[in-house]
């Protein structure tokens, strides 16, 4: 199957899924095809995860830029339990992250099982995408968690 037919197969999934994300990424990419600018997908995919990386991280830092959130609130972090369990949550779900980028540089074939499994969560489960990174941490953390169950009963 070409790469045109699976882009399309991506668009009408992402819209049945309810994953404007997919929908979108892959219409930029197939426009990207067609109108023969396919020199540009390798500085896509070297750079691309970084530009979503950085427009993520302008999402998360608007709060402190517009002053929503204040040296009270920081401090409210580390004096209350949710605050300290909240911090505790994003230093690990940013370590897991870094696993599933560890391993998308490694690996990159399993995004299209980070896809389809992101689809069916969002279409059966009426979940939300939250993006490769977090799906291919959690894979890593699997993987190493089979291989090690594996290695030591097998």
């Amino acid at each position: 199957m070409n790469g045109e037919v699976i882009l399309v197969i991506l668009i009408i999934i992402g819209l049945i899924g309810r994953s404007p994300i997919i929908s979108t990424a892959a219409c930029v990419l197939l426009i990207v095809k067609l109108v023969h600018l396919e020199r540009f997908l390798p500085s896509i995919e070297r750079r691309g995860l970084e530009l979503g990386l950085l427009f993520l991280t302008f999402s998360v830092l608007v709060p402190f830029a517009s002053e929503r959130i204040g040296s009270k609130d920081m401090i409210g972090v580390v004096t209350s339990w949710p605050g300290i369990l909240a911090l505790s949550g994003g230093a690990i779900a940013t370590y897991v992250n870094g696993k599933g980028l560890e391993m998308l540089k490694f690996d990159p074939q399993l995004i299209v099982g980070l896809v389809l499994g992101s689809i069916i969560g969002i279409v059966f489960l009426r979940g939300i995408p939250v993006g490769p990174l977090m799906a291919a941490g959690i894979t890593a953390i699997l993987l190493k968690l089979f291989t090690f169950i594996g290695n030591r009963f097998l």
